[in-house]
């Protein structure tokens, strides 16, 4: 909005470049303003009064939450459970208990009233990156992704190493160690682990170990390993930090999570037990925004179809009691069938889609 004392001014430069015999229209635009601005500012009492926007009344709609229903919004949204959390992830875990509040767009528009409209943790703001055509996963046990991470101790300059392997489709936690030295050895004792635990050698089709170019994720024994057990190693492009955005990305919610210790840990064993119990909340409670907010222990053992129907119908019938709250379809709890990594194309999903119809066709 233009203040009442740049408006005056404006206008007076225009009209003094038509008397030095410049079009109206070309002063306008290097002012900045329209002809049609300056003709209603001119003719109306755009001069005396200003902008009236801010005086303005707006009406009440008849469908608005009443004061009683935005306060009873509020308390939900900052008990103890939901202190860190964005409407995004409140709304669908109370549907999951069978109550619907209101959208996420009026819950974060009844926090910005209150003052919270902000980070409820202690992450930063996502940044957007360019990603390239990698793998895809239809299911669990397909890709794998896996790295290492540092771990800061209370000691200057000793470090712990987080390794985690995550399951591209569910983005389950299906493996995890934290040493006090980085050693290929650690690797393969995990990758061992994780093979046990998850059936590899049950599997007709070998799952894909997607990681970084890391001496430790490429040493000989590590590549022994995964010979040995017919998993197929990948690797990211030298020097291209987000080839590998699902493991960083879950770095990233360890290192922002409450308990994390900022200024380091006392121990081995300290390290450890944080990161047994990470790993079981991320696993088993935490509900993720790449796959419509259900947990990724859910995901994995194929609970997430139901989870999410009973969702779409509990938004179905909450727009059927008060239908003049909603402007459009509910929100999108469709199932998320495929799970690329890193993808540049939508075509790459769409080719993928196509040739799951085909094969129950050609069996």
């Amino acid at each position: 909005m233009i203040s009442l004392e740049d408006r005056h001014r404006i206008v007076q430069v225009v009209y003094e470049a038509q008397q030095e015999g410049a079009r109206l229209h070309s002063a306008c635009e290097v002012v900045g303003i329209s002809l049609r601005t300056l003709q209603r500012w001119s003719a109306g009492d755009g001069l005396t009064h200003g902008d009236k926007r801010p005086t303005a009344e707006h009406p009440i709609v008849p469908h608005a939450l009443t004061a009683e229903e935005r306060a009873a919004v509020l308390n939900v949204a900052n008990e103890p459970r939901f202190a860190d959390m964005p409407p995004a992830r409140i709304v669908p875990m109370l549907a999951d208990e069978g109550i619907y509040m209101a959208s996420e767009s009026t819950v974060q528009r009844i926090l910005r009233d209150a003052g919270q409209n902000k980070h409820r943790t202690r992450s930063k703001a996502p940044q957007a990156s360019r990603v390239v055509t990698t793998h895809i996963a239809n299911g669990p046990g397909q890709v794998w992704c896996w790295d290492m991470t540092y771990l800061p101790s209370k000691v200057i300059g000793q470090w712990f190493y987080l390794y985690l392997i995550v399951d591209l489709y569910s983005r389950m936690v299906v493996g995890w160690d934290v040493q006090a030295t980085d050693d290929s050895q650690h690797a393969v004792k995990l990758l061992q682990r994780v093979s046990l635990s998850e059936g590899v050698h049950g599997m007709k089709h070998k799952p894909v170990l997607h990681g970084d170019n890391g001496s430790t994720l490429k040493a000989t024994t590590v590549l022994a390993m995964l010979h040995w057990l017919g998993v197929k190693p990948s690797y990211s492009r030298p020097r291209v930090s987000n080839d590998n955005a699902f493991v960083e990305s879950l770095f990233k919610t360890a290192k922002y999570r409450p308990e994390f210790p900022t200024t380091g840990f006392a121990s081995l064993e300290a390290a450890q037990k944080w990161a047994g119990e990470f790993v079981y909340w991320y696993n088993h409670v935490h509900r993720h925004s790449g796959i419509r907010y259900v947990t990724p222990a859910q995901r994995h053992c194929g609970e997430d179809r139901e989870i999410l129907e009973r969702r779409h119908q509990l938004y179905l019938s909450a727009r059927e009691k008060n239908p003049a709250r909603w402007s459009g379809d509910t929100r999108d709890w469709s199932y998320i069938g495929i799970v690329t990594l890193n993808p540049e194309r939508d075509s790459i999903a769409a080719d993928q889609l196509r040739q799951n119809d085909k094969n129950p066709i050609a069996a």
